[in-house]
């Protein structure tokens, strides 16, 4: 597959391949030989590889670029063999006859003038010529100007974060009916798309009751980003595209992606002046504070990602290093906000469980366009109600228990109702449970509201449903599945992919 678009801007950018570079800046100085060639009519004998004397010259000059490029075929573009009169040969057979017909076969002369008249050559390879100066120059029209980009306008609404595992299509469909006003789905790679797997491309599928949704890449290089999001463009209807620069698991991390790119700006800029050019939907950014921790770094790049053609930018506000330990630096959100220029909008991320906590962070920073919210909505869905009727919910089990069934509902829909597609919804709501177990009842609670990182102690509910629903035993949450999707197969286990209960291990999130 071509990506125009991609490949133009890259160029444009000098991100481009220097090898490719060159061969194709040898295969122009070939095209412009074969032009002279015709110009004298091509009359010369032909040598043993099939090409006039004329075209020894360049012939020579092309092995010896091969030789500097080190390679017997770059890009199908160089060979052992060269014949550059094939390119006339391709050209003149537009007007029905071949160079070979000319030169070898005795065609009388003024059926070679009839059927293929000399005086119009050179303007037919000029034609060709023109067709594949565009397809390698850069087109300064595929670039948009930033007013002509289209813009999201995030003050105010309640974003519910991509979240990986958890954040699946039924779970924003539950969490747009408790009222979030956007939704972004899980984080995908852009290696795994470019390639075309399947399951990663299910990762983008959008609900029709998602209004204002958005899709999150990840991925190393400018090349594979900015083709990435030209595929995306093409394929999916998304109101914007979401870079995550702040993943903090190894596996990301090792691959040169997620946070570690916060510790090479120049490929940052990169990665987000190259997306940002090649498509109008408005390219977001979602970064960490820094790699290692007490050696924030954003602040300095604000103003920079705004210039490079980010939309708007959601900073966690915790390193790399401290994962999801301790309490996120809100503050220096703050600092990170009043720096950014008027065209970028900038949104925090981080602990926010209750409407209190939004409206402190709205109130504290008039500047911030939005809070995003991630593990408080996997604890509690209907945070987002909460926000919008300003009210602690002190919601009962059995209105827990109605809002797990329109999951269920959703997930059969989405995975099949099928014995296949029942295992994949309960692993999906087992998955789930993990994080709804650390909910504690506002009607339970001695200090309101409950603290995203607070450790409750066991207890017991107000009734069997609600003690059940705050186990942290797998056991129990597998007990609770069969309440609404029958009894497991023999010998089933379940182990939480992200050990969400347990509360400041790496290996949460």
């Amino acid at each position: 597959m071509k990506f125009l678009k991609a490949d133009s801007v890259l160029k444009s950018l000098g991100l481009m391949g220097q090898g490719k570079s060159k061969v194709k800046k040898v295969d122009e100085e070939e095209v412009e030989k074969v032009v002279d060639d015709n110009d004298s009519h091509g009359t010369n004998d032909t040598n043993e590889n099939g090409c006039g004397d004329g075209g020894n010259e360049s012939a020579g000059k092309l092995n010896g670029a091969a030789e500097v490029l080190g390679c017997d075929d770059v890009d199908g573009v160089l060979t052992d063999e060269v014949r550059p009169q094939k390119k006339a040969k391709s050209a003149v057979e537009v007007n029905g006859c071949s160079g070979e017909e000319v030169n070898g076969l005795g065609i009388p002369e003024k059926d070679i003038e009839n059927n293929c008249p000399l005086e119009t050559e050179p303007e037919l390879v000029a034609d060709k010529l023109e067709v594949i100066a565009d397809s390698v120059e850069t087109d300064g029209s595929l670039k948009l100007h930033p007013r002509e980009k289209k813009l999201i306008d995030f003050r105010g609404k309640l974003y519910l974060a991509p979240l990986t595992t958890v954040g699946n299509l039924p779970f924003r469909r539950v969490c747009k009916a408790l009222g979030a006003d956007v939704t972004c789905g899980e984080m995908a790679m852009c290696t795994n798309l470019l390639q075309g797997q399947a399951s990663e491309w299910a990762l983008l599928r959008r609900h029709s009751s998602e209004d204002l949704f958005g899709v999150q890449i990840c991925g190393a290089y400018p090349d594979t980003v900015t083709r990435t999001v030209e595929l995306i463009d093409q394929e999916c209807t998304v109101d914007f595209i979401d870079i995550n620069m702040g993943c903090p698991i190894d596996i990301v991390v090792n691959k040169g992606a997620g946070s570690s790119l916060l510790t090479k700006p120049m490929r940052m800029k990169s990665i987000i002046e190259a997306t940002s050019g090649t498509v109008e939907k408005p390219i977001t950014v979602k970064v960490r504070t820094g790699y290692f921790e007490g050696k924030s770094r954003i602040d300095s790049l604000i103003v920079d990602i705004g210039k490079w053609g980010a939309s708007a930018v959601t900073i966690h506000g915790r390193s790399r290093q401290q994962r999801y330990s301790k309490l996120a630096d809100w503050d220096y959100i703050y600092q990170c906000a009043r720096k950014a220029p008027d065209s970028l909008q900038v949104l925090g991320n981080g602990d926010v469980f209750s409407f209190v906590d939004w409206n402190n962070h709205k109130s504290d920073c008039a500047e911030l366009s939005s809070c995003m919210i991630a593990r408080g909505a996997l604890i509690k869905p209907w945070i987002f109600t909460e926000i919008k009727e300003q009210r602690h919910w002190d919601i009962s089990s059995g209105e827990r228990l109605n809002i797990l069934k329109d999951y269920v509902r959703s997930g059969l829909e989405h995975w099949g109702s099928d014995t296949k597609g029942v295992e994949t919804t309960r692993h999906f709501l087992l998955e789930w449970l993990s994080y709804t177990c650390r909910y504690v009842p506002v009607g339970l609670l001695d200090v309101i509201p409950q603290r995203l990182n607070w450790r409750p102690p066991s207890y017991y509910g107000r009734d069997d449903l609600e003690t059940l629903m705050a186990s942290d035993s797998a056991a129990d949450w597998v007990r609770i599945s069969e309440m609404l999707l029958g009894k497991v197969p023999d010998a089933f286990t379940f182990a939480p992919k992200h050990k969400s209960n347990a509360y400041d291990r790496a290996e949460n999130g």
